[in-house]
């Protein structure tokens, strides 16, 4: 066939057809994924997007059709119609050809295009599933290894001979100077290290248990400090029911003592509240020593990782030049 403006026009038809059945047929099944993208709704999205995309298909080359109709033969006469395929209903003869549109070929058009885009989009969220699988089960050997240096370093702390050092120390003093209140300072060594060996055997504890520890463990840092530290705790009792995890509490004053100077001359303060938000707040003024303090950063990780093992809200840390703050998210028991 020499090259003429008609066969031009219907190259031009061809290709508009095809991309414009391209571009219907995928904005469909993009449609209709979105819409209904749940597996339990599978069922319905393809009968849906089949049904859809066939009147589409159809649509497209029914017009296209119309129009290399008119292009070849100059009328939209289609009287060819009757050399194809019919069936009749009550006296009326129905006919799969339509200005050159064969339904039959449109559907199968149609069911060429959806195999291939349900194959595409399988083998696409098959990898994101792997790749969301294997992030999960390197996240969750991150957090038990994570989890494993929280148990060791807590397992450190429990008999942290600093600590029992200088708590020894300063009972031998009470001793000599002040028997009755060398008999309170051993009292509330005992209940420090009871709760300490107990610590590990429960995720969560109640506010109440660990403020109740705290006030053990405060006294025996008193005894030591004197008019160096300043410890103030005002917790509303309708938060005392609610949950957090063992030794948080004691883990954020220990970070305040360890990192800032006592004197009786530039106190350290401490203050632990509740907030409307449930929140338990623990603030501290900054006054850094001037040495430098040995730390693995695992106090303040360790909290961190703890919270997210539990699947909850990590607390909040904030700093500025003269205050250290923590708002530690308080469970509620479920």
């Amino acid at each position: 066939m020499p090259f003429s403006w008609t066969v031009a026009g219907r190259l031009m038809l061809t290709m508009t057809s095809i991309l414009a059945t391209w571009h219907l047929n995928r904005f469909v099944i993009f449609k209709f994924r979105e819409r209904y993208p749940l597996g339990s709704q599978i069922i319905k999205r393809l009968v849906l997007t089949f049904l859809t995309g066939m009147l589409g298909t159809t649509l497209v080359l029914w017009l296209t059709g119309i129009a290399r109709h008119w292009l070849i033969y100059q009328t939209l006469d289609d009287s060819m119609a009757q050399q194809y395929a019919t069936f009749t209903i009550n006296n009326h003869r129905l006919s799969l050809w339509f200005y050159g549109v064969d339904f039959v070929k449109a559907t199968i058009m149609f069911l060429l295009f959806l195999p291939v885009y349900e194959a595409l989009f399988f083998a696409v969220e098959s990898r994101e599933i792997t790749n969301r699988l294997r992030q999960s089960e390197r996240e969750k050997e991150a957090l038990e290894k994570t989890n494993l240096q929280s148990q060791l370093e807590a397992l450190k702390q429990q008999v942290n001979p600093h600590f029992l050092f200088n708590s020894l120390n300063a009972l031998g003093t009470l001793i000599e100077e002040d028997p009755p209140q060398a008999s309170l300072f051993l009292e509330e060594l005992s209940t420090v290290y009871r709760y300490l060996l107990r610590s590990n055997e429960q995720n969560l504890t109640t506010l109440a248990a660990e403020l109740d520890f705290i006030h053990s463990y405060t006294h025996l840092l008193k005894t030591r400090y004197g008019a160096g530290l300043k410890i103030s705790i005002h917790v509303d009792s309708v938060h005392e029911a609610f949950l957090l995890p063992p030794l948080t509490l004691q883990l954020l004053v220990e970070n305040a003592v360890k990192h800032n100077i006592i004197l009786p001359e530039q106190p350290l303060s401490i203050s632990v509240f509740t907030n409307s938000d449930n929140q338990l707040v623990i603030t501290n003024n900054l006054q850094r020593k001037n040495t430098k303090i040995h730390s693995n950063g695992l106090g303040l990780n360790n909290i961190l990782t703890k919270y997210k093992m539990l699947g909850q809200t990590v607390p909040t840390i904030l700093e500025n030049e003269n205050q250290f703050s923590v708002m530690l998210p308080l469970i509620k028991y479920s």
